[in-house]
């Protein structure tokens, strides 16, 4: 209950205790306290079991400590009945990427070998071809542009 209390704290709380009750009216005041730790505990036993009874047979296993939303989270998580482990086990990131890398490149080679390799109509300034494809690979501009976008300061 008391577990984040160090022992300067606790000689700290004894020494005020002796100085508001003083010496011989200490033994009483802790009685009074601990009857009425007693009774809360009761007390609160006898209404998680009402709470229990109450909701039935089929939350026999309910443990009030599950509604710490921190220690609900931990228990589904480690329940293995999600299939949480055969997901994670079942997806190979470098697998996946080396996928898509695979196909960029092979729709890249795709569009430059049928998209136009040099031609002077219409159709090759508005950058698609007479099929209806759009060629999206980089042509190179001009030699001493950079393509660097500019340096806003107000933005950063």
């Amino acid at each position: 209950m008391f577990n984040d209390i160090g022992p300067l704290e606790l000689v700290t709380i004894v020494v005020l205790a002796v100085l508001v009750f003083g010496p011989d009216k200490l033994p009483k005041v802790i009685q009074d306290v601990m009857r009425t730790v007693r009774k809360i505990r009761e007390f609160s036993e006898s209404a998680k079991a009402d709470i229990r009874s109450e909701l039935g047979p089929e939350f026999k296993d309910f443990e009030f400590e599950d509604l710490n939303p921190k220690t609900f989270i931990r228990k589904q998580l480690d329940n293995d009945e999600l299939g949480l482990k055969e997901i994670r086990n079942g997806f190979d990131l470098k697998k996946e990427m080396a996928d898509v890398t695979d196909a960029v490149h092979s729709r890249d080679t795709d569009t430059s070998a049928s998209g136009p390799s040099s031609s002077s109509g219409p159709s090759a300034l508005s950058g698609s071809s007479g099929d209806g494809r759009i060629d999206m690979t980089k042509k190179p501009g001009e030699p001493g542009k950079d393509d660097r976008p500019p340096f806003d300061a107000d933005a950063t």
